[in-house]
């Protein structure tokens, strides 16, 4: 018997590990710059999920463009 691989798991897999590995480096980010007082005062998590989600969106947008 062969079996085929199922896509649609593989590739929930693969959302699944891009978005927790977006949340732990913002969540790592956030606080290697709230201890070493880098953040500005009016600054919040959420400004660093917007910095990090420029970043991805120009990762993603390299590897297109490399592509």
């Amino acid at each position: 018997m062969i079996f085929e691989e199922n896509e649609s798991i593989k590739k929930l897999g693969e959302r699944i590990g891009y978005v927790s590995a977006y949340f732990l480096f913002t969540t790592l980010l956030f606080l290697i710059l709230t201890i070493l007082n880098k953040l500005p005062d009016t600054w919040s998590y959420f400004h660093i999920m917007g910095f990090t989600f420029l970043i991805a969106v120009v990762g993603m947008g390299l590897k297109r463009a490399l592509k």
